[in-house]
């Protein structure tokens, strides 16, 4: 606790420290995209709570995988067995990790058959941006938004056109590279870009010695053709690959390492296709918006022990949304009123070799969502926004749930924004048909989880502007919150409420051309029937300082990241039960030297201070790590 005090305090005098220079800079005026299914919000006038990460900062943070960007979000979790390629789970404001939706350039990108998003697939492109949305979002999306939305866009040919790449290689005998090619040219929009990482790994057994490895590939399209004045096609397509080895955890009571992860000589192959073709129209001078989009997601999972193919499935998803927004007003009242119709329909089988009488091959899970919203934009200060959505699935019992959210700006620099709403997440089809012989069976019986919350904010801007302190307090519960219990497992509705309740502090200041200092602190209160939710860690926080010298000549980031004390479950025969998870800070510190106007070099230091950390139980986390290269961009 005193460590983020500290880093806070650090972050407040950095910037106040700054005030003399800062009175002519200003900083850039951000918009949420995903807080409308139509129509961007203005950052300072959104009642809700959104963070942007910026291309810049991905950059300056030498980002690889997305997930570790994640941790400098307030309120959210971040959980990966072991290294690189280890399964990875986000948990936002205590939820699970299911209760969070993922878009990757707007297109739903859950695995269709786990229910969730793997973020080990998710390796960090060019020229990429993150928002994340914080609270129940489902009367905008439906299902998996209880958590809130995390929307991760890749950059159009004209935000980054141009040849531009990059090179690197490092600790753990790793190696990644990227490949980007951008532009615009008679109303063609294009972007193809290509990336890949790889790494023998380091052991992730306490008792073990076998480095655990991965290598993840990506390849992405996208494409926008402006064939009228009023009229946009465009179409996206984007494949990831991930191979990584994996360990065992021993199932023998008798022997002293029963529910520890030992060497193992397994591996894992994900593979999965996602694309969305779309239009967009406009009439009324653009008052008027349509939009149009067919997306889907084809995924494939292959496990191997021994050489031989083990427990394997393959999911899909398509949707077919359309949008449609009319905004009318003046400039100081703006008015926008937004319908939209989302169809989805969700399959999966069971593919492992020894199970091919698959009984739950065919199954699949239908809905269809309506959504009505209002946004209300008066002058620079007052935002309002309010959703509801209605949606009909086949399986279970038909939803509606809602959203109201409103912010409003002082000449002082002060911000009030508060938001409510309420958030479902539908079972999904491994849940109500899976079957896997000894070990689980599905529930069809079940019911949609179910969440209710509110929050409220206070915001205090200053230095001209370029400066801001958020603190926000939240309150949610979830009902029917599906578990899997017994063994042979079977998921039930548990008849207990989880509660998650906390406070979110978030401060940034951005001076000039040179500073950038960003900093979080979340204190979390998740519980389940008064139980302390697994893998949540009370206090987290992480501080991001950045200097970039004049003239692009170089720059240099320094990233602190600390996870407290937390608990997860323990299948061992020592107690105590549940495990006991250590806090941890991470440190790294990295930079970049330009040699030229067209390539530069960089170095960085991951975990700079070696720390040994677990974030899930027995499994052990990489030491400190050093990587260089080279990136350049004609």
């Amino acid at each position: 606790m005193r460590l983020l005090i500290s880093v806070s305090t650090l972050a407040l005098g950095a910037a106040l420290s700054m005030q003399a220079v800062a009175e002519e800079a200003k900083s850039d005026e951000e918009v949420i995209v995903t807080a409308s299914r139509a129509k961007p919000v203005p950052q300072k006038q959104y009642g809700g709570s959104a963070t942007v990460i910026s291309a810049l900062d991905l950059d300056l943070r030498q980002t690889r995988i997305v997930s570790d960007v994640l941790r400098d979000i307030p309120g959210v979790s971040v959980n990966r067995s072991g290294g690189v390629g280890g399964v990875t789970q986000i948990r936002m404001r205590g939820t699970e990790a299911n209760h969070t939706l993922v878009l990757i350039d707007g297109i739903e990108a859950s695995d269709p058959y786990q229910g969730e998003f793997d973020f080990a697939t998710l390796i960090a492109d060019d020229v990429a941006s993150i928002e994340v949305l914080r609270g129940q979002q489902s009367a905008l999306y439906g299902s998996d938004a209880i958590g809130g939305v995390i929307s991760y866009r890749t950059a159009s040919g004209r935000e980054a056109q141009g040849l531009r790449g990059r090179i690197e290689g490092g600790s753990f005998s790793s190696f990644a590279s990227t490949l980007r090619y951008g532009g615009y040219e008679g109303g063609l929009d294009y972007a193809i870009s290509a990336a890949y990482n790889s790494t023998e790994g380091s052991p992730t057994a306490r008792f073990g010695s076998r480095d655990v490895g991965g290598k993840n590939f990506a390849l992405s399209g996208r494409f926008e053709y402006e064939a009228s004045d009023v009229l946009t096609l465009r179409a996206l397509a984007r494949y990831a690959f991930t191979e990584a080895d994996t360990n065992k955890q021993l199932y023998a009571p008798a022997d002293p390492l029963n529910g520890f992860i030992i060497d193992g000589d397994g591996l894992y192959q994900n593979r999965t296709l996602m694309g969305l073709v779309g239009a967009d129209l406009k009439l009324l001078d653009g008052a008027w918006t349509h939009s149009l989009t067919l997306q889907g997601v084809d995924s494939d999972r292959e496990t191997f022990a021994g050489g031989l193919q083990d427990y394997s499935y393959k999911g899909s998803r398509v949707k077919a949304s359309y949008v449609t927004a009319y905004t009318f007003g003046t400039d100081d009242l703006q008015h926008t009123l937004t319908g939209a119709i989302d169809w989805k329909r969700e399959t999966f089988r069971n593919t492992t070799p020894y199970y091919s009488g698959n009984v739950v091959e065919g199954h699949a899970l239908l809905n269809t969502g309506f959504v009505a919203s209002y946004d209300l934009l008066a002058g620079d200060a007052f935002g309002f926004g309010a959703s509801v959505r209605y949606d009909e699935n086949d399986i279970f019992r038909n939803a509606t749930t809602w959203r109201v959210q409103a912010s409003y700006a002082f000449d002082s620099g002060t911000r009030l924004h508060a938001a409510g709403g309420s958030g479902i997440k539908a079972p999904g089809v491994f849940e109500l048909w899976g079957f896997f012989p000894d070990f689980f069976t599905g529930n069809p019986n079940l019911k949609a989880e179910r969440s209710e919350g509110w929050e409220a904010g206070i915001e205090q801007s200053f230095l001209n502007g370029n400066a801001k302190i958020d603190v926000t307090y939240f309150d949610n519960a979830l009902t029917d919150e599906i578990a899997t219990v017994g063994f042979p497992s079977t998921p039930i509705n548990l008849a207990t409420d989880s509660t998650q309740k906390g406070v979110e502090v978030s401060a940034q200041a951005i001076i000039d051309a040179n500073w950038r200092v960003f900093a979080t602190y979340t204190w979390l209160d998740a519980k389940q029937s008064g139980v302390e939710e697994v893998r949540r860690p009370e206090h987290s926080g992480s501080f991001n300082l950045s200097y970039l010298a004049d003239e692009d000549r170089w720059s240099a980031t320094l990233t602190v990241r600390y996870n407290g004390q937390m608990t997860d479950s323990n299948f061992t025969n020592f107690g105590p039960y549940p495990a006991q998870l250590d806090s941890f800070t991470l440190v790294n510190l990295g930079g970049d030297y330009r040699l030229t106007d067209k390539v530069r070099v960089y170095a960085r230091v991951e975990n700079l201070f070696d720390e040994k950390y677990e974030e899930v139980f027995t499994y052990v986390s990489p030491g400190r790590a050093f990587y260089a290269g080279l990136r350049a961009g004609f």
